[in-house]
């Protein structure tokens, strides 16, 4: 996993924080000074935060565990999409619908009414409904789409959760905290830290700051997804090469008792003749 450069993190704008005016005293530490009424954010611990969360983020998903994305500003959406999409982690880039992890099997319900819908939508009996019907379901299905479509296969309450603006997401930050869910987060000069487990700081309006931070987060998810694969075929070899092992042994112990078996049959022939011949002698 490659990582980023200071000169990257300048590049794309993540050192601009807020007006003074607007800062929170709880991201003191990570601001470096303030320039024409602007809070600068220190970069050289943006990059040490950086590569924090993308370890932790490699090793979630190294184990087979969900990560949710959350970003709902405008900015960020297309981003998201993209980015989390091609690493198959689920995310949330529309209203966040409330209660999502607080009241998780209501939210699975409904994912799978979506997918009776769709399973409908097969049937023969589909053709037989009319077109305002067809029209209403239609719309209901579109609608669900938007907003639980990238969750569909969010079958249990996500290992962590990645925030873009802590502020804007509050509500799915207190969720993830009330369910002591790990929550990962880029996080302005204005934003409280204090709710966030790996805090990034940087800023989080900028569409190139927002994309070279989770950029990193979902390379890490890469190598962490690429290595469990590699592990999972490494034990399925391993596996098969202990099966074969066995079965050579079980072969080795067959082998055995039938050449005991085989060396024993002409002792007991020969004891026999050998009776015969005496017995034979006697007589005469």
């Amino acid at each position: 996993m490659p990582k980023l450069e200071f000169q990257q993190l300048l590049d794309a704008g993540v050192h601009f924080g807020h007006l003074k005016r607007k800062w929170n005293p709880a991201m003191a530490p990570y601001i470096f000074m303030e320039r024409n009424g602007i809070h600068i954010i220190d970069l050289h611990k943006t990059a040490v935060k950086i590569d924090e969360a993308a370890a932790a983020l490699k090793q979630i998903a190294k184990s087979g565990r969900k990560i949710l994305f959350v970003a709902t500003k405008k900015q960020a959406k297309e981003i998201i999409a993209d980015k989390v999409g091609s690493v198959n982690m689920p995310y949330v880039v529309e209203r966040w619908p409330g209660g999502m992890l607080t009241n998780f099997p209501t939210i699975r319900k409904a994912v799978k009414k979506m997918t009776s819908i769709d399973r409908m939508m097969n049937e023969p009996s589909w053709t037989s409904l009319s077109k305002r019907e067809k029209l209403q379901i239609g719309r209901q299905r579109a609608k669900m789409e938007k907003t639980l479509g990238s969750i569909a296969d969010l079958n249990r309450l996500p290992a962590a959760m990645f925030v873009v603006d802590v502020m804007k997401e509050h509500i799915a930050v207190k969720e993830a905290v009330r369910l002591n869910i790990p929550v990962f987060a880029m996080v302005d000069t204005n934003s409280d830290p204090r709710n966030v487990d790996y805090l990034i700081p940087a800023n989080d309006d900028a569409s190139k700051s927002i994309e070279l931070v989770v950029g990193a987060m979902t390379d890490a998810i890469k190598d962490g997804l690429a290595e469990r694969k590699v592990d999972k075929d490494n034990d399925a070899a391993a596996a098969k090469e202990k099966n074969a092992a066995k079965g050579a042994k079980k072969g080795e112990g067959r082998a055995r008792v039938k050449a005991r078996k085989e060396d024993a049959e002409p002792v007991e022939a020969t004891d026999s003749n050998e009776a015969t011949d005496a017995t034979a002698e006697n007589k005469e």
